[in-house]
C-alpha cells in the first residue's frame, strides 16, 4: 500500500474518532499542531524515526505530552507508532484537514500580494473570494512584488490575476497592436 493511501486510511479513522467525540476542530488543532512540531522540531522528529527507541518509550513520551487531549486520540497516536507509521503523521495530518476542508465547506486559495498586507486587508480578501465562491476560502498569501500591486488568486485550476503587472502588459499590447 503506498503511504499515501495508508496516511488517509489512518486519518478517516482519527476523523470517526473525532466525530463521536464531537470535537472536529479539536482534533484537527491537536493533529495539526503534532504535524507542525514534527515538521519544525528536528529532535521531535528524531526521537518518532529512530528504530533504536522503543515503540513503548516513544508512546510513554506521547502519553505524557497529551495528558490533556482526548484519551481516545493519545491512543490513536500510540497505535500509530506502534504499527511503526509515526513518520506519516503530517500526512495523516494533511488528510485529516482535507476531510475537514469537506466537511465545512472551505477552499484554500494561494494568493500573491505585490506586499505584506494588515489583517483587515486579508479578512476582506478572504470575505470576497468567500462571497465570489459560495463557500468559505481560507487565504494563503505570499508576497511577490513583481506583481507591483493588486492580487493573483489560485484555487485549485482557476487562476484571477488582478495584477498591476498584467494590467500594464495588456495596455501595452493594446497600444503596440492600435
Amino acid at each position: 500500500m503506498r503511504d499515501t493511501t495508508i496516511a488517509e486510511n489512518y486519518a478517516e479513522t482519527l476523523f470517526a474518532l473525532a466525530k463521536q467525540g464531537n470535537d472536529l476542530a479539536g482534533w484537527e488543532a491537536l493533529i495539526g499542531g503534532l504535524a507542525d512540531a514534527m515538521g519544525k522540531d528536528r529532535t521531535l522528529r528524531l526521537f518518532l524515526e529512530s528504530p533504536r527507541i522503543a515503540a513503548a518509550e516513544k508512546n510513554k513520551v506521547l502519553g505524557d505530552a497529551f495528558k490533556g487531549a482526548p484519551r481516545r486520540f493519545v491512543l490513536f497516536l500510540q497505535a500509530v507508532v506502534h504499527n511503526r507509521r509515526q513518520m506519516l503523521i503530517p500526512d495523516i495530518a494533511a488528510a485529516y484537514m482535507d476531510l475537514m476542508d469537506q466537511v465545512e465547506g472551505r477552499r484554500h486559495a494561494m494568493v500573491t500580494v505585490a506586499r505584506e498586507t494588515s489583517d483587515a486587508d486579508r479578512d476582506m480578501i478572504a470575505a470576497q473570494l468567500s462571497r465570489a465562491f459560495g463557500k468559505k476560502i481560507v487565504p494563503h498569501l505570499s508576497v511577490q512584488p513583481a506583481i507591483l500591486g493588486g492580487v493573483v488568486v489560485r484555487i485549485g485550476d482557476t487562476v484571477m490575476d488582478g495584477s498591476m503587472r498584467k494590467r500594464l502588459g495588456l495596455l501595452r499590447a493594446t497600444l503596440l497592436s492600435g
